[in-house]
């Protein structure tokens, strides 16, 4: 199928998935749904796209199952945190403030707004299934992909059993990965589509997706990633202040030695 083809199929089956998600969330009456799709939202994405596109088949199988195993892996990780936990503030917050008809609204801000978001990001994965041939470019992607993600998945892990343990109530985790880079997780979403992006670099026209990792990286960076989620833990962790005075934001660099006032 042509390129264009394939790329209006995929918009057909991402609206498609967060139609169906909303209308899950409307019967758990819980719009934080929207959270679980986000990573197997990209995974149908590229595995629609695998069979649709005429490149190499090392590409487009090599592509399609890095983009899946990622996905599925974040879905399942926020599922498992979510489910617990009470209605995400954010959309209790939204749904508030919507005034009439708050789920239309919700609808259009939240899940429109993602799938839009989601397609765009993933155009990466569908260009590379275009690609010729599986070549340097490819490799390299394999690779920042695997660094990617492994700080995620080690990150994630390293954060699941430091809030598992009480002891840890309130206090900050800066062990592991998290001494390095106050979100290891977001640093290493970041890798991974870059990765992605790499073995779209097989073709021209695939290097042209550069806007794609760039607004996925701002995102998590300056957007709603970081900089939402360190205001509150400003407020509800004493010692975050110091760990934000020593700990690199992003990047993964060694700790800053503090000068004792």
């Amino acid at each position: 199928m042509p390129l264009g083809g394939t790329l209006a199929v995929t918009a057909g089956a991402t609206l498609v998935a967060f139609v169906v998600t909303f209308g899950i969330a409307r019967w758990r009456k819980r719009y934080d749904t929207v959270d679980t799709l986000w990573g197997p939202g990209f995974a149908l994405v590229a595995v629609v796209a695998a069979p649709l596109g005429d490149g190499s088949p090392a590409l487009r199988v090599v592509t399609a199952l890095l983009t899946a195993v990622w996905g599925v892996r974040l879905g399942v990780h926020l599922h498992l945190r979510n489910h617990k936990l009470p209605e995400d503030p954010r959309y209790v917050r939204m749904a508030e403030s919507a005034g009439e008809n708050p789920a239309l609204k919700l609808f259009v801000r939240v899940y429109l707004v993602q799938a839009v978001v989601l397609w765009f990001v993933s155009l990466p994965v569908q260009f590379a299934m275009y690609g010729d041939s599986f070549g340097v470019t490819a490799w390299l992607g394999v690779a920042v992909w695997l660094v990617g993600f492994g700080f995620e998945t080690i990150g994630d892990d390293q954060l699941r059993r430091f809030k598992a343990d009480p002891g840890n109530k309130g206090k900050v985790l800066d062990s592991g990965l998290w001494r390095y880079t106050r979100h290891p997780n977001y640093f290493g979403d970041a890798c991974v589509w870059w990765g992605l992006y790499l073995l779209a670099c097989s073709s021209w026209v695939g290097a042209a997706t550069i806007l794609s990792p760039i607004a996925m990286t701002y995102t998590l960076a300056k957007g709603t990633g970081k900089p939402l989620l360190e205001k509150g833990l400003q407020r509800s962790r004493p010692g975050y202040a110091t760990y934000v005075e020593r700990t690199s934001g992003f990047f993964p660099l060694p700790p800053r030695r503090l000068t004792p006032r």
